[in-house]
């Protein structure tokens, strides 16, 4: 039924976009194929693999080989795409949605500072 409120509803809209479902899904587990991302978010597997390379090409992920799979760390600092949002990170929203991270960037940020042999500060901090 259509009140003089709302209109004509537009129905089949969601409020996240397929990057960010993918975004979610690598960020609940880091070693997911892109199939199992495809079956989740309901997309095609060259679908995902197209998101995946755009979140790649904008800094939002990096990849790694892990054996004969892929390892995906979500960019620790990494902020929203759209002026609206701009000044926002994206960890507090992949948190909301995506539980708890693993500790993947922590890890990163130690092997990058033991690499660089640059000592840690002793502050905690904040991974996406």
């Amino acid at each position: 039924m259509e009140s003089e409120r709302t209109g004509h509803r537009r129905n089949g809209w969601t409020f996240l976009t397929n990057h960010a479902r993918v975004l979610i899904a690598i960020a609940r587990d880091p070693g997911i194929r892109l199939r199992d991302i495809a079956v989740e978010c309901g997309l095609t597997e060259r679908t995902v693999q197209a998101i995946v390379t755009d979140l790649q090409a904008d800094g939002y992920l990096n990849k790694t080989r892990d054996g004969r799979r892929n390892r995906y760390v979500v960019a620790p600092g990494a902020r929203f795409r759209h002026p609206a949002e701009a000044g926002h990170e994206i960890a507090g929203l992949l948190a909301y949605l995506a539980g708890p991270l693993s500790t993947q960037s922590a890890e990163v940020e130690q092997s990058a500072e033991v690499a660089n042999d640059t000592p840690g500060h002793g502050e905690p901090r904040t991974t996406v």
